[in-house]
């Protein structure tokens, strides 16, 4: 491996001497100058991996020739080494991109350590990332083979979460396949679990083993707020559609400067579908008691289409209703599914504050993944999980959502809510489904007339009032896939199969589909 070279830049650098011997000693190349124009002509002839310069010398000053080696290639770190501690001296540098600065007289441990910080910190996270990650793998395994409750998958899936936003930062280690094959495992077993527990989650709702589910989280994160007449609050309740763990930690790093977050984790009932999941949100019921007590509010569907979700200011009006919370003004609901709408909305959105209760809904991430299968552009852009990621980092730092958040920070009594109604899963399996022409046309989940499909990759559901879902006829029965399968019907089987390979899908049972982040932000 190459050494690393370093360019040092001081008049005296004859004094400096036993610091680049000790340099050279540690396996780095030192390149020496005593004034400016050399080190701009050695730094031409070089491309050095770091300067250390002082910023004071004889003729070219050290802030003068920092412009000039910037110019020259921006992306060379430079330390600025100074006797000088005035703070204008220090503001200057850093205006002018310094990467860091240490204070003379300077000892060796300083210097080793700025070495290690601008020209080892990659290799030396990434063995640190390896062994925790190899540690933590092991953990895992074991778990897998122990009983799991609830709270352990909530832990566990945290950990794959984590890992993998992690080796986004070094996709050389060799880990990738690794980590690929533990998320498969996890979800299998993981969808062991919930086949097993889901049932008994709504037959115990307030047993310390049942998960939060859709229904409650309005009565658990935004009907105190309400309540609490002291606080005389605006509350904004925004739910971001499809927006999985993974996505809200990227959101999270850019809201940091601004609010303090609270995260909460919820499962997300079944299917993990829009029509299902958001509306139980909103109304506080599962479908079966939304189809029973509202049925002119209930759409039939088997897609995603807006038009099975326009009850929601409806459903939410009910839910306050039953509740007796008596609101200062009517609900102020909006649903986001435009760039123009969304910016018209962050103008906006400072005199929301007047408004008791504010619920906005926010579509891009979901249309995100649906344009995925159908545009091969973006599948080009995002072709696996780390771009899909990095895609979603993009669009949210460029939002009317990032814009309106920030502009909420300043109203420091506001409270502010945050979820999603279900995650999405990357689909690399297809599994043949059996059914009619009447039947849902949904990759992750069917229902219909006698809806097929083999136990080992789906949650056949023969009585859906057990899981709380509608049931349409006497032979209405639901079909959800496991793990990361979609269903593909035996007509035209290969093409359908090969088409939606590959497609980031939900309304299945999988850890990115069903563990889902509540999260409460506090301005700074």
């Amino acid at each position: 491996m190459p050494k690393h070279q370093i360019l040092w830049v001081d008049d005296e650098i004859d004094l400096l001497r036993p610091h680049t011997i000790l340099l050279q000693q540690r396996g780095y190349d030192v390149l020496t100058a005593t004034n400016g124009e050399d080190a701009i002509e050695l730094f031409k002839q070089h491309h050095p991996n770091l300067v250390f310069l002082d910023e004071s010398m004889i003729g070219m000053s050290g802030l003068e020739t920092l412009s000039k080696l910037k110019d020259i290639d921006n992306s060379v770190p430079v330390v600025m080494v100074t006797k000088n501690e005035a703070e204008t001296v220090m503001e200057e540098a850093i205006g002018r991109k310094i990467n860091d600065y240490l204070t003379k007289p300077v000892n060796p441990a300083q210097i080793l350590a700025a070495c290690k910080k601008f020209l080892e910190s990659d290799k030396i996270t990434s063995q640190k990332f390896t062994q925790d990650y190899l540690q933590g793998f092991n953990e895992v395994t074991r778990r897998l083979m122990e009983p799991l409750e609830w709270s352990d998958w909530v832990d566990i899936y945290t950990k794959l979460v984590s890992w993998s936003m992690e080796l986004d930062k070094y996709p050389d280690l060799g880990l990738s396949e690794t980590l690929a094959n533990q998320w498969r495992e996890c979800n299998a077993e993981f969808s062991r679990f919930v086949e097993d527990s889901y049932k008994g989650w709504l037959k115990a709702p307030n047993d310390v083993n049942t998960p939060l589910l859709s229904p409650q989280i309005l009565d658990k994160f935004v009907t105190p707020h309400l309540k609490d007449q002291k606080e005389n609050a605006p509350v904004f309740f925004f739910v971001v559609d499809c927006m999985r763990l993974d996505q809200w930690q990227l959101m999270e790093e850019l809201l940091r400067p601004h609010f303090t977050v609270q995260k909460d984790y919820y499962c997300g009932i079944l299917p993990t579908a829009t029509p299902y999941a958001r509306n139980s949100i909103f109304a506080g019921l599962y479908p079966s008691e939304i189809q029973k007590h509202y049925p002119e509010m209930w759409v039939d569907g088997s897609g995603d289409d807006h038009g099975q979700n326009r009850f929601e200011k409806d459903l939410l009006n009910k839910y306050m209703e039953r509740r007796r919370i008596k609101l200062r003004n009517d609900i102020k609901y909006v649903k986001i599914i435009d760039t123009d709408f969304g910016k018209k909305i962050e103008n906006e959105i400072l005199s929301y504050a007047n408004n008791h209760l504010n619920a906005i809904v926010v579509n891009v991430v979901d249309m995100i993944a649906h344009s995925r299968s159908d545009y091969p552009i973006l599948k080009e852009i995002a072709p696996n999980e780390a771009a899909y990621r990095s895609l979603t980092r993009s669009w949210f730092q460029h939002s009317s959502l990032y814009g309106m958040l920030k502009a909420l920070a300043s109203i420091k009594n506001a409270k502010i809510i945050i979820t999603t109604d279900h995650g999405s899963v990357r689909c690399m399996r297809g599994a043949k489904a059996l059914g009619d022409k009447d039947t849902s046309t949904c990759l992750r989940f069917k229902f219909g007339r006698n809806v097929k499909a083999e136990k080992r990759n789906a949650l056949v559901i023969e009585r859906p009032e057990e899981y709380n879902l509608p049931k349409h006829s006497v032979t209405t029965n639901y079909i959800i896939a496991k793990e990361d399968f979609y269903f593909v019907y035996p007509t035209d089987y290969n093409h359908y199969l090969n088409h939606y390979r590959d497609s980031f899908q939900h309304g299945g049972i999988s850890l990115e589909e069903m563990i889902l982040p509540v999260l409460s932000l506090e301005a700074k």
